[in-house]
């Protein structure tokens, strides 16, 4: 008895190396336009539907975030669009359910301050997908950081009204660059970024700007994301 346990252990250290190896790969393709998509900002498109749009237009994360439905069609939802992402080599992110991200085999989940707890997060996922947080400032940056996420995401940087966001303040692009000098983690900025503000955010340094409205409230959303890809390009280059 005393032996089989201590296999246990060795092999679930193993595999804990060789999936934060697998990690550190997968979160080096954590670069560009970032697009959550949520039933409750798509003017009633269909999720999926969206979701493929944005990637026509060339955004390299999709994230899906749905508090609306029940988790069986959270699933369904989930696995058509890690479908999707695997077609155009797309990181695949899914919001707060991390039984879902299991299930439908996504790169990662996303939690919030108030979401699962990364350490609980850690033992429900596979060794190999990856966790992202919200941060609202730079001590909740910096504990994310403490609690070794795999990026971090931080807003709101301009003003919101998407997600419920409207009534917290805006940072600023400051904050990114903040962030940025603090912390080792590739960082997503997040909230209010469209075409006029872009620019700002990725000379501040963030690895990927995270969009909603601006794409998914768009009348075209393929447009929409091929205009602000091609802004964070131009930026970054």
């Amino acid at each position: 008895e005393s032996w089989l346990r201590r296999s246990r252990i060795v092999l679930m250290r193993a595999e804990q190396r060789m999936g934060a190896r697998v990690r550190a790969e997968i979160v080096a393709k954590l670069k560009g336009v970032y697009v959550i998509v949520d039933p409750e900002a798509t003017r009633g498109r269909d999720p999926v539907t969206v979701a493929r749009n944005t990637l026509e237009g060339g955004a390299r994360v999709i994230q899906l975030r749905n508090k609306q439905n029940d988790k069986k069609q959270v699933l369904d939802q989930a696995r058509r669009i890690k479908s999707l992402c695997q077609e155009h080599d797309v990181l695949f992110f899914v919001n707060d359910d991390a039984d879902v991200a299991l299930t439908a085999g996504a790169h990662g989940l996303h939690v919030g301050q108030t979401d699962l707890p990364t350490e609980a997060a850690r033992s429900v996922l596979e060794p190999n997908q990856l966790i992202g947080r919200s941060n609202g400032n730079l001590p909740e940056a910096l504990a994310s950081q403490a609690q070794e996420v795999d990026y971090i995401a931080i807003g709101p940087i301009y003003a919101t009204t998407t997600m419920g966001k409207s009534g917290r303040s805006a940072l600023g692009p400051e904050m990114v660059r903040l962030v940025k000098n603090a912390v080792p983690q590739p960082v997503v900025a997040i909230g209010g970024i469209n075409a006029e503000n872009l620019s700002e955010a990725v000379k501040a340094g963030a690895d990927c700007v995270c969009i909603v409205s601006a794409i998914t409230h768009a009348d075209d959303p393929v447009e929409a994301t091929r205009q602000l890809v091609n802004l964070f390009e131009e930026q970054s280059s």
